[in-house]
């Protein structure tokens, strides 16, 4: 008994050894998913974008602006000459947090008058926009106690008061970003797993020589293969939708033609990568180890687990080339923050150039492989 079971042992591993495609995965995908947990999952929040508009010019308003900009958690990348311009870098996602240092900060501080400043957070990833609260209501707190050490002071006075303002979400109910996050995801997940075994499994079958002497095209096979697979896709966008407006309240601000036009360019790019995928894989084992394999590090590091500013600097160069990041920033950005073509122009382009690639090359490849 035991030999049989040794030499059934080692034919697994001579089959195994006959498919370095599947062994490569098995060996690879361990030692990526650890790292990307590792560098994610324990590290924290920093270097939020953040813009700052200094209405009082004094030297009690530069130190609050160098407190801020000589954190590592914010990064000082606008300096905004008035309050009205945050709303519109939100909106376009160019910042986190925004500080507001109204005029008369250092005179109500001489006076002994407490001093309100402004501090206005993008509610659209809850995540990040509670830590930014507590990470500007701790810089603050060391900005009054070093006031008080210079005063001599042994106990709290008036000083610099924080005036949280959470926009899009202000309750900062994760539900709120994750609905439209599910959209992408259960999106990706359906067409990327059906389509990877769209060619494979013909192939296995010996169905795909039988078209082969058959009047179909080409590019009929193509449109037929992938029309009821978007359809469903559609069907099940729509129903993640409703149920989480319905059921689950999330508010929708956005433009219903913003998110078709979004979600129709990430459709394609999925449909690109499962076809190019069941045209690499010899089986449908293999197809299916590589979503598995793509499956976790799409979605960790475009942002819909774990926010992208938590991740080290060349992980979120990483999550840059992932098409699942911008769809994200489509999504959450017209649901949540009522964002329209205009403020989202940017990652619209970016999922045009990836869905038109993506699925051309697909198609082309396709085409190739049914009339070789």
């Amino acid at each position: 008994m035991i030999r049989r079971i040794r030499l059934l042992i080692w034919k697994e591993f001579l089959q195994l050894r006959q498919d370095p495609f599947l062994a490569g995965i098995l060996v690879i995908a361990p030692v990526v998913q650890l790292l990307v947990f590792g560098y994610v999952v324990a590290v924290d929040i920093s270097h939020l974008n953040t813009a700052i508009v200094d209405l009082d010019h004094t030297t009690i308003s530069r130190s609050i602006d160098s407190a801020f900009s000589s954190s590592e958690y914010f990064t000082v990348v606008q300096r905004p000459g008035s309050e009205a311009e945050i709303r519109q870098l939100m909106d376009q996602g160019r910042i986190q947090v925004a500080l507001v240092i109204p005029e008369g900060t250092q005179d109500a501080l001489t006076t002994g008058q407490t001093a309100p400043i402004g501090v206005v957070v993008d509610g659209s990833d809850s995540q990040v926009s509670t830590v930014a609260v507590a990470y500007a209501s701790q810089i603050i707190a060391g900005i009054n106690s070093a006031r008080m050490v210079e005063a001599g002071a042994s106990v709290g006075g008036p000083g610099v008061d924080a005036q949280v303002r959470v926009l899009y979400n202000p309750t900062l109910d994760s539900i709120n970003t994750m609905v439209p996050g599910l959209i992408a995801v259960i999106s990706m997940i359906s067409l990327m797993i059906v389509m990877s075994q769209a060619v494979v499994k013909e192939r296995e079958s010996g169905t795909l020589e039988q078209m082969f002497v058959t009047p179909i095209r080409a590019g009929e096979y193509i449109v037929g293969k992938i029309t009821p697979y978007v359809l469903l896709a559609i069907v099940q966008i729509a129903v993640v939708a409703s149920v989480g407006i319905g059921w689950f309240h999330v508010p929708f601000h956005g433009n219903v033609w913003v998110i078709a036009t979004g979600m129709l360019l990430f459709m394609m790019t999925s449909i690109g990568l499962g076809l190019l995928i069941s045209l690499m894989a010899n089986t449908r084992q293999q197809a299916q180890q590589v979503i598995v394999f793509l499956m976790l590090p799409f979605m960790i590091l475009s942002g819909f687990i774990f926010p992208v500013e938590a991740m080290p600097g060349w992980l979120q160069a990483v999550s840059s080339f992932i098409p699942m990041t911008y769809i994200l920033e489509v999504l959450r950005g017209s649901f949540v923050k009522g964002s329209g073509f205009a403020d989202l122009a940017r990652p619209l382009i970016i999922l045009a150039v990836y869905g038109v690639a993506l699925f051309s090359i697909a198609v082309a490849a396709t085409r190739r492989r049914i009339t070789a």
